[in-house]
């Protein structure tokens, strides 16, 4: 009886880091960090991984239960998590973050919106229940599913750590240039899951 479902472990992984898109996450993650401390962007990476950690396990454990227990849906987290990106989009087009962020709010910035939604979203989210579905209550699958949502987190992190060498290179105007970029992607990822979500409640509708 095998223990370990490599093909699933590799499909699981490739998805989520397609979906999750680490070295995507280094722009935004820069345009909220860039201007702190190395320790504590140091900080705000390991806080960022382990609340998407946190967050994906709990939906991989209980999602479905829990999407079921409060009468919501795919869709309705996708709207919500777009709207929350495109608030932070705005921030950053606007300006709104170009100055020294007081101490508080680096654990904020850890949690929202780096931890999720950008990291945990609603797409990952969705694909991590939808893999669960698919294990068919098979340990070897489990097993497999749990360490690919372990693999793709340690991508996250050593993305996020390493990602003061783009800083050094960079300077202080690039990650002012660098945030508007990030503003614009962000934006425009925010219009993407609203859409998803208007498509999916008229697909549901229907």
């Amino acid at each position: 009886m095998a223990f370990f479902d490599a093909a699933l472990f590799a499909e699981a992984t490739i998805t989520l880091v397609v979906i999750m898109d680490p070295p995507g996450t280094v722009p935004v993650f820069l345009s909220l960090t860039g201007r702190k401390t190395r320790q504590t962007r140091n900080r705000a990476a390991r806080q960022a991984v382990l609340v998407s950690l946190m967050v994906i396990s709990l939906f991989a454990i209980s999602g479905e239960a829990i999407l079921r227990y409060l009468g919501i849906g795919i869709p309705a987290l996708q709207g919500a998590g777009g709207l929350l990106l495109l608030l932070i989009a705005l921030d950053l087009l606007t300006g709104k973050n170009s100055t020294e962020p007081e101490a508080v709010e680096d654990v904020n910035v850890a949690l929202v919106p780096l931890g999720t939604p950008l990291l945990a979203g609603p797409g990952a989210i969705a694909a991590t229940i939808v893999f669960v579905r698919g294990a068919g209550g098979h340990v070897a699958s489990y097993v497999a599913l749990g360490l690919a949502i372990l693999a793709v987190h340690l991508i996250l992190y050593l993305c996020l750590r390493f990602s003061g060498a783009v800083i050094r290179l960079i300077k202080d105007s690039g990650i002012t240039l660098l945030a508007k970029i990030a503003g614009l992607l962000l934006a425009a990822i925010a219009v993407q899951l609203i859409a998803n979500s208007v498509r999916g409640f008229i697909e549901g509708s229907s």
